[in-house]
């Protein structure tokens, strides 16, 4: 018999997996992990036939009722996670009712997910064409390429993606002719390069120390740092007040302190302007978190944020989970921005996130805008949030006056013939070009025209996938949908008729490219929308030409409205403003006033001044008012009546939740929607004492979208713990096919 000691009791851990499902799995954890596959611990497990990567939650856990398959690995040598983000990870879950898998996963990067790749695997050569010389007018063009369309094709191409391309984007994204590119060389016009790795344009970024606060900035700073840290305190500064530095005031403070700090700034307000700030105060302390990053690199960066080599993060919304180690402030730059808002599954808002998180950690957090949220508005009303104003911009320099101008019956270009180009921003762009100023013109649609009809029979091109017209592109041609990106050639003839197919309906930016570039033949106009800004830095190429003074008319979606500040430009035109206004969405009034009253302060930054024009055809709307006075007090006051009672009642005055049944099937999809609603009357009655408001089924505004039919329900509650309580039921209930968006931003 043997006198050995008995062997110790196994131990398990909870391991949750990044999968849609609800429950953790449970594995041994073998005796040489167990310092290391502690919980927010990575550890590689068996799922089946193959290793995965796994999140440990708990340890010392009962042993299951089926034999549990052990740990493989634990590669790193210290938690992935701290126990505040493993928090803030379940607050995700249980908030927007996400499995946990879900929410974790968009805790961590998605490199660290991989199994058996190294994180970040060097990138292979490319080519890439360059421009060499530059043709800014449309005069230099024409002569240039007489009778070459297609290499004109590729030059404006690059030239639009901000001076560079890879030649593989070039021909198989864009469908230009590979034969166009070599010719273009040949002419001496560009050149190829061969691109090892892909370079991060803020690396070298000169970082001048940020200059003296105003008085008026100085006030704010004491009197945040004066606020208790569990305070939320929002800065409402008129656009050009400098939130910016009172924001690196009060981190430094932070940082000077021995703790760490998250700047929020919407993805496309990352610019090198804001990051040269920021490196101005924190030097190499900042890590700058972008999606030009690669998975590697961004891995990089999350590591040395986790070490505490880098203290300071900057990015868009993924960058509130950035481990950034003794969190001591959080801020979130252009709070209104629904950009913040995430598209899949945990649908999080990384302002209400950061909320969370500076709660779970005891950091402050320091929210910003010139047109702050209806929400937050409300939190400020309410005591939540402090509110602190800026109300004036540095130098104190005026807003620039608005001029609305009605498209109803203000006199056209003749030549413009369906363009809406009224001859008074016509005369404000020639005046601004004969001064050598600059000028911005915004139309928030892409594209060259809305949509290809009919003359004869009035049949409308829609997408074979989704409910929505295709959208006329030029350069190269083609018919394409925004939502899941199905292309068609452009057809000479009707599909049903036969007649010649050549009526355009509606504006988008390359028309409005097309047209300004015929009007003003000698200024240099740069494009700025999704087409092109498709590649890498492109977006940071353009707004460096408009900074270097390369480009006389800068023209583009809502992407040229928030975060740019160039002091010559003296014009903003609001092309079409109407764009938004009228969409069947309680938020579209919000949405048009915060564009317009963001794109209005681009001007009359400099010692010039500037003046802003808005054509419209609701001149008279609530939205387009306040925001010509430059007034959110206003259009608060004149929208927050129809959103509650006895209006039906939307947010700030109640919480909302929208459930939308998706599938191929028609049929089948209306009925899982009326299955959606009767559970949650049912659920809103048994559980929850009718304090939930079920509204529908409905088709959604889109009723098809990516070849699958959507339904909605919205369920509507004045306090959050019923709607809390409803989307942790519904997870528990495991079904799929069905989108819970907690706090969504539209509903289109």
């Amino acid at each position: 018999m043997s006198g050995g000691a008995a062997p110790p009791p196994a131990r398990y851990a909870e391991v949750v997996l990044p999968l849609p499902v609800s429950r953790p799995y449970t594995y041994q954890i073998p005796d040489g992990l167990a310092e290391r596959a502690g919980p927010g611990a990575r550890v590689v497990v068996p799922l089946q036939r193959r290793r995965v990567i796994g999140l440990v939650t708990a340890v010392d856990v009962p042993a299951p009722m089926v034999a549990a398959r052990a740990i493989l690995a634990a590669p790193d040598a210290e938690p992935a996670l701290s126990p505040a983000l493993l928090r803030l990870g379940r607050w995700i879950s249980d908030y927007y009712g996400a499995p946990l898998g879900l929410s974790l996963r968009a805790i961590v990067p998605g490199a660290l997910w991989q199994v058996g790749r190294p994180a970040g695997p060097a990138e292979a050569a490319e080519r890439v064409v360059v421009l060499t010389r530059a043709l800014p007018s449309l005069l230099e063009r024409d002569q240039a390429f007489r009778r070459a369309p297609k290499r004109r094709a590729v030059y404006e191409a690059v030239e639009s993606l901000g001076g560079s391309a890879p030649v593989a984007h070039l021909v198989e994204q864009l469908k230009l002719s590979a034969a166009g590119v070599e010719a273009l060389v040949k002419q001496g016009l560009a050149r190829i390069d061969r691109a090892s790795r892909v370079r991060d344009p803020f690396a070298g970024l000169s970082s001048p120390p940020p200059p003296d606060l105003t008085a008026d900035q100085r006030g704010v700073v004491a009197a945040i740092t004066g606020t208790p840290v569990d305070k939320p305190v929002l800065i409402h500064g008129v656009t050009g007040s400098g939130k910016t530095l009172v924001y690196l005031d009060v981190l430094r403070s932070v940082v000077a302190s021995g703790n760490g700090a998250i700047l929020l700034v919407p993805e496309i307000a990352l610019t090198p302007q804001t990051v040269a700030r920021v490196r101005g105060v924190f030097g190499n302390q900042v890590a700058v978190l972008h999606s030009g990053l690669s998975d590697g690199e961004r891995a990089d960066a999350w590591r040395s944020l986790r070490r505490g080599e880098r203290c300071v993060a900057v990015g868009p919304r993924s960058a509130i989970f950035a481990p950034v180690a003794r969190l001591g402030a959080i801020v979130v730059d252009e709070e209104h921005e629904t950009s913040y808002k995430q598209g899949t599954a945990p649908r999080y808002h990384a302002r209400d996130v950061a909320m969370a998180r500076a709660r779970l950690e005891g950091a402050r957090l320091i929210l910003g805008s010139a047109t702050p949220s209806l929400e937050t508005l409300h939190l400020a009303v309410t005591g939540t949030v402090r509110t602190f104003e800026l109300p004036q911009r540095i130098g104190a320099r005026p807003l620039p006056p608005v001029e609305i101008v009605d498209l109803r019956s203000a006199p056209r270009v003749p030549e413009a013939r369906k363009i809406p180009w009224t001859e008074t921003l016509d005369q404000a762009v020639r005046g601004a070009l004969e001064r050598r100023e600059q000028v911005i013109l915004l139309l928030n649609r892409r594209g060259f025209a809305t949509y290809l009809q009919c003359p004869a029979c009035g049949d409308v091109l829609e997408c074979p996938r989704c409910a929505i017209a295709l959208t006329v592109h030029r350069t190269p041609d083609a018919l394409r949908c925004h939502y899941c990106s199905h292309e068609a050639p452009v057809p000479t003839t009707c599909r049903k008729c036969g007649h010649a197919t050549q009526r355009m309906g509606g504006l988008g930016t390359q028309q409005l490219e097309h047209f300004v570039g015929l009007r003003f033949p000698a200024a240099r106009i740069a494009r700025m929308d999704l087409d092109t800004t498709s590649t890498k830095w492109a977006h940071y190429r353009i707004l460096e030409r408009v900074a270097r003074g390369e480009v006389d008319i800068l023209l583009g979606t809502q992407m040229i409205a928030k975060g740019l500040d160039f002091p010559n430009v003296t014009v903003v035109g609001v092309v079409d403003a109407d764009t938004a206004l009228h969409l069947p969405d309680f938020r579209a009034a919000e949405r048009t006033f915060q564009l317009v009253a963001q794109v209005a302060g681009r001007a009359g930054r400099g010692v010039r001044g500037g003046r802003v024009y808005v054509q419209t055809r609701a001149p008279d709307h609530h939205a387009i008012r306040a925001a010509a006075a430059h007034s959110v007090r206003d259009f608060a006051a004149a929208e927050l009546p129809f959103r509650a009672p006895p209006s039906p009642a939307y947010p700030p005055a109640v919480g909302l939740v929208r459930f939308v049944a998706a599938g191929e099937d028609a049929e089948r999809t209306r009925r899982a929607a009326e299955r959606v609603a009767a559970w949650l009357r049912r659920a809103g009655e048994e559980r929850l004492g009718g304090a939930l408001t079920v509204l529908g089924p409905a088709p959604c505004p889109i009723t098809r979208l990516k070849g699958r039919w959507r339904w909605h329900v919205l369920v509507k509650a004045v306090e959050p713990r019923p709607l809390g309580r409803v989307v942790r039921a519904w997870r528990a209930t495991g079904r799929s096919g069905v989108v819970v968006d907690r706090d969504p931003v539209a509903l289109l």
